[in-house]
């Protein structure tokens, strides 16, 4: 699956690995985890097949998913186009507490 960063700490928060963003060192493995996932997905449907996710679509924000990075924070995400063309887009990590 294709992805695209909303912004270049997200990105710059996969690839350098001194990096960490200002986040919990627990956040940044999981989300690098998460983002290796997401890399070898085929589609959305393989996030669902991947209970720990907690893969979900969130009430009220139209058209963004998240998944757990730990019991604490999200990662989220939103689609762009559709069929073979569908990229993912990593929108942020947020503190569901």
């Amino acid at each position: 699956m294709e992805v695209i960063f909303a912004n270049s700490d997200l990105d710059r928060l996969e690839t350098d690995p001194d990096f960490t963003g200002g986040w919990p060192r627990s956040v940044v493995k999981g989300y690098r985890k998460v983002l290796t996932w997401i890399w070898a997905a085929v589609d959305e449907r393989d996030f669902y097949n991947l209970r720990s996710l907690h893969y979900e679509k969130l009430h009220g924000r139209l058209g963004q998913h998240s998944m757990r990075l730990n019991d604490q924070y999200r990662l989220i995400v939103e689609y762009e186009g559709s069929g073979r063309t569908k990229r993912i887009v990593i929108v942020a990590i947020e503190d569901y507490h």
